[in-house]
Protein backbone atom coordinates (compact mmCIF):
# COMPACT_ATOMS: atom_id res chain seq x y z
CA UNK A 1 0.00 0.00 0.00
CA UNK A 2 1.34 3.43 -0.96
CA UNK A 3 2.09 5.99 1.76
CA UNK A 4 0.99 9.53 0.84
CA UNK A 5 2.83 12.61 2.07
CA UNK A 6 0.49 15.14 3.69
CA UNK A 7 1.70 18.69 4.33
CA UNK A 8 0.08 20.07 7.51
CA UNK A 9 0.74 23.80 7.51
CA UNK A 10 -0.17 26.48 10.04
CA UNK A 11 0.63 30.12 10.70
CA UNK A 12 2.73 29.86 13.86
CA UNK A 13 4.75 27.71 16.22
CA UNK A 14 3.10 28.99 19.39
CA UNK A 15 0.39 26.65 20.64
CA UNK A 16 -3.26 27.67 20.55
CA UNK A 17 -6.40 25.84 19.49
CA UNK A 18 -5.43 25.39 15.83
CA UNK A 19 -1.93 24.28 16.73
CA UNK A 20 -3.29 21.77 19.28
CA UNK A 21 -5.49 20.39 16.51
CA UNK A 22 -2.46 19.97 14.22
CA UNK A 23 -0.54 18.24 17.01
CA UNK A 24 -3.38 15.78 17.65
CA UNK A 25 -3.86 15.17 13.94
CA UNK A 26 -0.22 14.47 13.13
CA UNK A 27 0.27 12.28 16.20
CA UNK A 28 -2.74 10.09 15.37
CA UNK A 29 -2.78 9.68 11.60
CA UNK A 30 -2.45 6.18 10.18
CA UNK A 31 1.23 6.42 9.25
CA UNK A 32 1.04 3.31 7.08
CA UNK A 33 -1.23 5.29 4.80
CA UNK A 34 -0.26 8.92 5.51
CA UNK A 35 3.09 10.54 6.37
CA UNK A 36 2.57 13.98 7.96
CA UNK A 37 5.06 16.74 7.24
CA UNK A 38 4.56 19.99 9.15
CA UNK A 39 5.30 23.48 7.86
CA UNK A 40 4.99 26.37 10.32
CA UNK A 41 5.49 30.02 9.44
CA UNK A 42 7.08 30.90 12.78
CA UNK A 43 9.15 28.96 15.30
CA UNK A 44 7.87 28.05 18.76
CA UNK A 45 6.91 25.26 21.19
CA UNK A 46 4.78 23.42 18.63
CA UNK A 47 7.75 23.05 16.29
CA UNK A 48 9.92 21.75 19.11
CA UNK A 49 7.21 19.33 20.22
CA UNK A 50 6.80 17.97 16.71
CA UNK A 51 10.53 17.43 16.26
CA UNK A 52 10.78 15.72 19.66
CA UNK A 53 8.11 13.29 18.46
CA UNK A 54 9.96 12.58 15.20
CA UNK A 55 7.47 14.46 13.01
CA UNK A 56 9.28 16.09 10.08
CA UNK A 57 8.81 19.82 10.75
CA UNK A 58 10.15 22.91 9.01
CA UNK A 59 9.80 26.67 9.39
CA UNK A 60 9.61 29.20 6.56
CA UNK A 61 9.40 32.47 8.45
CA UNK A 62 6.68 34.99 7.69
CA UNK A 63 4.05 36.76 9.78
CA UNK A 64 2.25 38.09 6.71
CA UNK A 65 -0.76 36.78 4.84
CA UNK A 66 -0.29 36.55 1.06
CA UNK A 67 3.47 36.98 1.44
CA UNK A 68 4.24 36.50 -2.26
CA UNK A 69 7.96 37.04 -1.56
CA UNK A 70 7.91 33.60 0.13
CA UNK A 71 5.78 31.73 -2.40
CA UNK A 72 8.68 30.48 -4.52
CA UNK A 73 10.49 29.13 -1.45
CA UNK A 74 7.29 27.46 -0.27
CA UNK A 75 6.68 25.96 -3.70
CA UNK A 76 10.23 24.60 -3.88
CA UNK A 77 9.85 23.09 -0.39
CA UNK A 78 6.62 21.32 -1.34
CA UNK A 79 8.17 20.08 -4.57
CA UNK A 80 11.32 18.80 -2.85
CA UNK A 81 9.29 16.99 -0.19
CA UNK A 82 7.15 15.36 -2.90
CA UNK A 83 3.94 16.33 -1.16
CA UNK A 84 0.78 14.55 -2.34
CA UNK A 85 -1.81 16.68 -0.52
CA UNK A 86 -1.72 20.02 1.31
CA UNK A 87 -3.79 20.66 4.43
CA UNK A 88 -3.74 24.36 5.39
CA UNK A 89 -4.93 25.31 8.86
CA UNK A 90 -6.16 28.90 9.07
CA UNK A 91 -6.28 31.77 6.59
CA UNK A 92 -2.66 32.91 6.88
CA UNK A 93 -1.32 29.45 6.08
CA UNK A 94 -3.84 29.01 3.28
CA UNK A 95 -2.98 32.39 1.77
CA UNK A 96 0.66 31.35 1.49
CA UNK A 97 0.31 27.82 0.10
CA UNK A 98 -2.62 27.98 -2.35
CA UNK A 99 -0.34 29.32 -5.11
CA UNK A 100 2.00 26.33 -4.78
CA UNK A 101 -1.03 24.02 -4.79
CA UNK A 102 -2.19 25.46 -8.10
CA UNK A 103 1.26 25.60 -9.68
CA UNK A 104 2.09 22.00 -8.72
CA UNK A 105 -1.48 20.73 -9.25
CA UNK A 106 -1.70 19.32 -5.71
CA UNK A 107 -5.12 19.04 -4.00
CA UNK A 108 -5.52 21.37 -1.02
CA UNK A 109 -7.77 21.31 2.05
CA UNK A 110 -8.47 24.51 3.97
CA UNK A 111 -9.53 24.10 7.60
CA UNK A 112 -11.21 27.22 8.96
CA UNK A 113 -10.45 27.38 12.69
CA UNK A 114 -12.87 30.31 12.97
CA UNK A 115 -13.29 32.96 10.26
CA UNK A 116 -10.83 35.86 10.09
CA UNK A 117 -13.74 38.34 10.01
CA UNK A 118 -15.72 39.07 13.15
CA UNK A 119 -18.15 41.52 14.69
CA UNK A 120 -15.74 43.87 16.46
CA UNK A 121 -13.87 44.82 13.26
CA UNK A 122 -14.41 48.07 11.39
CA UNK A 123 -16.71 47.72 8.39
CA UNK A 124 -13.97 48.07 5.77
CA UNK A 125 -11.70 45.51 7.46
CA UNK A 126 -14.54 43.04 7.95
CA UNK A 127 -15.65 43.29 4.30
CA UNK A 128 -12.06 42.90 3.09
CA UNK A 129 -11.67 39.76 5.24
CA UNK A 130 -14.90 38.32 3.83
CA UNK A 131 -13.59 38.77 0.29
CA UNK A 132 -10.31 37.15 1.29
CA UNK A 133 -12.11 34.14 2.77
CA UNK A 134 -14.28 33.83 -0.35
CA UNK A 135 -11.12 33.83 -2.47
CA UNK A 136 -9.38 31.21 -0.29
CA UNK A 137 -12.35 28.85 -0.05
CA UNK A 138 -12.70 29.02 -3.85
CA UNK A 139 -9.07 27.91 -4.16
CA UNK A 140 -9.59 24.93 -1.84
CA UNK A 141 -10.39 21.46 -3.12
CA UNK A 142 -12.40 21.15 0.09
CA UNK A 143 -13.00 23.48 3.04
CA UNK A 144 -13.37 22.01 6.52
CA UNK A 145 -15.38 24.10 8.97
CA UNK A 146 -15.03 23.18 12.63
CA UNK A 147 -18.59 24.25 13.48
CA UNK A 148 -21.94 24.33 11.68
CA UNK A 149 -22.20 28.03 12.53
CA UNK A 150 -19.00 28.74 10.61
CA UNK A 151 -20.20 26.70 7.63
CA UNK A 152 -23.57 28.48 7.58
CA UNK A 153 -21.82 31.88 7.66
CA UNK A 154 -19.58 30.94 4.72
CA UNK A 155 -22.49 29.71 2.64
CA UNK A 156 -24.67 32.72 3.47
CA UNK A 157 -22.05 35.47 3.18
CA UNK A 158 -20.11 34.40 0.10
CA UNK A 159 -21.73 31.27 -1.30
CA UNK A 160 -18.94 28.98 -0.10
CA UNK A 161 -18.74 25.77 -2.12
CA UNK A 162 -17.21 22.34 -1.42
CA UNK A 163 -17.37 22.45 2.38
CA UNK A 164 -17.90 19.97 5.18
CA UNK A 165 -18.03 20.11 8.99
CA UNK A 166 -15.55 18.11 11.06
CA UNK A 167 -15.64 18.97 14.75
CA UNK A 168 -12.46 19.31 16.80
CA UNK A 169 -11.99 16.51 19.32
CA UNK A 170 -9.90 15.46 22.31
CA UNK A 171 -7.61 12.60 23.22
CA UNK A 172 -9.36 10.92 26.16
CA UNK A 173 -6.19 9.12 27.21
CA UNK A 174 -4.42 12.44 27.72
CA UNK A 175 -7.43 14.32 29.13
CA UNK A 176 -8.63 11.69 31.57
CA UNK A 177 -9.78 12.92 35.01
CA UNK A 178 -8.91 9.55 36.56
CA UNK A 179 -5.21 9.82 35.76
CA UNK A 180 -2.56 10.87 38.25
CA UNK A 181 -1.51 14.50 37.88
CA UNK A 182 1.14 16.87 39.20
CA UNK A 183 0.07 18.95 42.17
CA UNK A 184 -0.17 22.34 40.48
CA UNK A 185 -1.79 23.91 43.54
CA UNK A 186 1.21 23.02 45.66
CA UNK A 187 3.54 24.32 42.93
CA UNK A 188 1.72 27.68 42.86
CA UNK A 189 0.95 27.80 46.61
CA UNK A 190 -2.84 27.75 46.19
CA UNK A 191 -4.71 26.47 49.24
CA UNK A 192 -7.22 23.58 48.89
CA UNK A 193 -10.16 25.72 50.05
CA UNK A 194 -9.66 28.21 47.20
CA UNK A 195 -12.09 28.07 44.27
CA UNK A 196 -9.68 28.36 41.36
CA UNK A 197 -10.90 29.75 38.04
CA UNK A 198 -8.86 28.72 35.01
CA UNK A 199 -8.37 31.02 32.03
CA UNK A 200 -6.06 29.17 29.61
CA UNK A 201 -5.73 31.17 26.40
CA UNK A 202 -3.64 33.14 23.98
CA UNK A 203 -3.90 36.52 25.68
CA UNK A 204 -5.28 38.42 22.70
CA UNK A 205 -8.25 40.60 21.84
CA UNK A 206 -10.23 37.52 20.78
CA UNK A 207 -10.16 36.07 24.30
CA UNK A 208 -11.08 39.40 25.99
CA UNK A 209 -8.70 39.24 28.97
CA UNK A 210 -9.80 42.64 30.30
CA UNK A 211 -13.39 41.50 30.91
CA UNK A 212 -11.99 38.43 32.68
CA UNK A 213 -9.82 40.59 34.95
CA UNK A 214 -12.62 43.08 35.57
CA UNK A 215 -14.93 40.20 36.57
CA UNK A 216 -12.29 39.10 39.07
CA UNK A 217 -12.20 42.64 40.50
CA UNK A 218 -15.94 42.40 41.13
CA UNK A 219 -15.66 38.94 42.67
CA UNK A 220 -12.88 40.06 45.01
CA UNK A 221 -15.18 42.70 46.56
CA UNK A 222 -17.39 40.04 48.17
CA UNK A 223 -15.64 36.67 48.01
CA UNK A 224 -12.47 35.74 49.87
CA UNK A 225 -11.63 32.26 48.64
CA UNK A 226 -11.64 32.79 44.87
CA UNK A 227 -8.56 33.11 42.66
CA UNK A 228 -7.91 33.33 38.94
CA UNK A 229 -5.14 31.44 37.14
CA UNK A 230 -4.22 32.94 33.75
CA UNK A 231 -2.08 30.62 31.62
CA UNK A 232 -0.68 31.73 28.28
CA UNK A 233 1.11 34.35 26.23
CA UNK A 234 -0.08 36.89 23.69
CA UNK A 235 0.18 40.46 22.49
CA UNK A 236 -2.06 41.77 25.30
CA UNK A 237 -0.25 40.04 28.15
CA UNK A 238 1.74 43.09 29.25
CA UNK A 239 -1.43 45.20 29.29
CA UNK A 240 -3.24 42.49 31.25
CA UNK A 241 -0.45 42.36 33.86
CA UNK A 242 -0.50 46.17 34.09
CA UNK A 243 -4.28 46.14 34.68
CA UNK A 244 -3.93 43.55 37.45
CA UNK A 245 -1.27 45.72 39.09
CA UNK A 246 -3.43 48.83 38.73
CA UNK A 247 -6.44 47.10 40.31
CA UNK A 248 -4.21 45.65 43.08
CA UNK A 249 -5.34 42.11 42.33
CA UNK A 250 -1.90 40.50 42.51
CA UNK A 251 -2.98 38.35 45.46
CA UNK A 252 -6.00 37.10 43.49
CA UNK A 253 -4.65 36.60 39.98
CA UNK A 254 -1.70 34.37 39.11
CA UNK A 255 -0.05 34.56 35.69
CA UNK A 256 1.72 31.59 34.20
CA UNK A 257 3.53 31.48 30.84
CA UNK A 258 2.57 29.07 28.10
CA UNK A 259 2.68 25.52 29.50
CA UNK A 260 2.50 22.09 27.89
CA UNK A 261 1.04 20.39 30.99
CA UNK A 262 -2.55 21.51 30.35
CA UNK A 263 -4.16 18.32 31.75
CA UNK A 264 -2.37 18.99 35.06
CA UNK A 265 -3.56 22.62 35.01
CA UNK A 266 -7.15 21.53 34.34
CA UNK A 267 -6.96 19.01 37.15
CA UNK A 268 -6.04 21.83 39.53
CA UNK A 269 -8.83 24.28 38.66
CA UNK A 270 -12.47 24.27 39.77
CA UNK A 271 -14.05 26.30 36.93
CA UNK A 272 -12.97 26.83 33.32
CA UNK A 273 -13.79 30.23 31.82
CA UNK A 274 -13.70 31.38 28.18
CA UNK A 275 -15.37 34.80 27.60
CA UNK A 276 -14.24 35.00 23.93
CA UNK A 277 -15.50 37.55 21.44
CA UNK A 278 -15.44 34.93 18.66
CA UNK A 279 -14.50 31.26 18.26
CA UNK A 280 -14.38 28.49 15.69
CA UNK A 281 -14.85 25.39 17.83
CA UNK A 282 -12.81 25.83 21.01
CA UNK A 283 -10.61 22.88 21.87
CA UNK A 284 -10.11 24.36 25.35
CA UNK A 285 -13.77 23.84 26.25
CA UNK A 286 -13.67 20.24 25.00
CA UNK A 287 -10.56 19.54 27.05
CA UNK A 288 -12.06 21.13 30.19
CA UNK A 289 -15.28 19.14 29.86
CA UNK A 290 -13.30 15.95 29.29
CA UNK A 291 -11.56 16.68 32.60
CA UNK A 292 -14.96 17.07 34.34
CA UNK A 293 -14.70 20.81 34.88
CA UNK A 294 -17.75 23.14 34.75
CA UNK A 295 -17.49 25.69 31.95
CA UNK A 296 -18.60 29.31 31.65
CA UNK A 297 -18.27 30.82 28.17
CA UNK A 298 -19.58 33.51 25.85
CA UNK A 299 -22.17 32.79 23.11
CA UNK A 300 -19.52 32.70 20.35
CA UNK A 301 -20.25 30.40 17.40
CA UNK A 302 -18.53 27.19 18.45
CA UNK A 303 -19.25 27.70 22.16
CA UNK A 304 -23.02 27.46 21.72
CA UNK A 305 -22.66 24.19 19.80
CA UNK A 306 -20.89 22.73 22.84
CA UNK A 307 -22.83 24.28 25.71
CA UNK A 308 -26.48 23.66 26.51
CA UNK A 309 -26.95 26.60 28.86
CA UNK A 310 -27.58 25.47 32.40
CA UNK A 311 -27.02 21.81 31.54
CA UNK A 312 -23.51 21.24 30.12
CA UNK A 313 -22.23 24.70 31.03
CA UNK A 314 -23.20 28.33 31.42
CA UNK A 315 -23.40 30.96 28.68
CA UNK A 316 -22.79 34.62 29.57
CA UNK A 317 -22.93 37.66 27.24
CA UNK A 318 -19.59 38.77 25.84
CA UNK A 319 -17.97 41.92 27.26
CA UNK A 320 -20.15 41.76 30.37
CA UNK A 321 -17.88 41.50 33.45
CA UNK A 322 -20.79 41.96 35.87
CA UNK A 323 -22.76 39.01 34.51
CA UNK A 324 -19.61 36.92 34.27
CA UNK A 325 -18.72 37.72 37.87
CA UNK A 326 -22.23 36.85 39.09
CA UNK A 327 -22.20 33.46 37.38
CA UNK A 328 -18.73 32.68 38.71
CA UNK A 329 -19.82 33.62 42.23
CA UNK A 330 -22.85 31.34 41.87
CA UNK A 331 -20.62 28.41 40.91
CA UNK A 332 -18.18 29.25 43.69
CA UNK A 333 -20.98 29.02 46.25
CA UNK A 334 -22.93 26.14 44.71
CA UNK A 335 -20.75 23.04 44.56
CA UNK A 336 -23.75 20.88 43.68
CA UNK A 337 -24.34 22.93 40.53
CA UNK A 338 -20.63 22.76 39.69
CA UNK A 339 -20.69 18.99 39.92
CA UNK A 340 -23.87 18.71 37.85
CA UNK A 341 -22.50 20.87 35.02
CA UNK A 342 -19.21 18.99 35.10
CA UNK A 343 -20.90 15.58 34.92
CA UNK A 344 -23.27 16.56 32.10
CA UNK A 345 -20.45 18.20 30.14
CA UNK A 346 -18.24 15.15 30.60
CA UNK A 347 -20.96 12.79 29.38
CA UNK A 348 -21.66 14.97 26.35
CA UNK A 349 -18.00 15.26 25.33
CA UNK A 350 -17.06 11.61 25.83
CA UNK A 351 -20.07 10.54 23.77
CA UNK A 352 -19.48 12.87 20.82
CA UNK A 353 -15.93 14.20 20.58
CA UNK A 354 -13.40 11.40 20.74
CA UNK A 355 -10.29 11.91 18.63
CA UNK A 356 -10.75 8.63 16.74
CA UNK A 357 -13.91 10.02 15.11
CA UNK A 358 -12.17 13.22 14.00
CA UNK A 359 -9.13 11.37 12.61
CA UNK A 360 -11.35 8.91 10.74
CA UNK A 361 -13.34 11.72 9.09
CA UNK A 362 -10.20 13.59 8.05
CA UNK A 363 -8.54 10.44 6.72
CA UNK A 364 -11.69 9.69 4.69
CA UNK A 365 -11.43 13.18 3.19
CA UNK A 366 -7.75 12.68 2.39
CA UNK A 367 -8.55 9.40 0.71
CA UNK A 368 -11.33 10.87 -1.42
CA UNK A 369 -9.11 13.70 -2.71
CA UNK A 370 -6.08 11.50 -3.32
CA UNK A 371 -8.11 8.98 -5.30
Amino acid sequence: MRTFKILETIRQGNIGGGESHVIDLTMNLNTVRYQPIVLSFTDGPMVELMKNNNIATSVIYTEKAFDFAKWKEITNFIKEEKIDLIHAHGSRAMSNVFWASQKLKIPIIYTVHGWSFHIDQKFFVRELRKRMEKFLTNKASKTICVSHSNQEDGIKLFNMKRSTVIYNSVDFEKFNPNRNFKDIRAELNIAPEITLIGYIVRITQQKDPFSMIEAMRIIAQSEKNVMLLIVGEGNLKNEAVALVNKLKLNDRIIFQPFRTDIPDILDAIDIYCLPSLWEGFPIGIIEAMAMKKPVIASPADGNIELINNGVTGIIVPEKNPEKLANELIQLHKNKKLRNSLAEEGFNFITKNFGIKRMISEIEDLYSSLLS
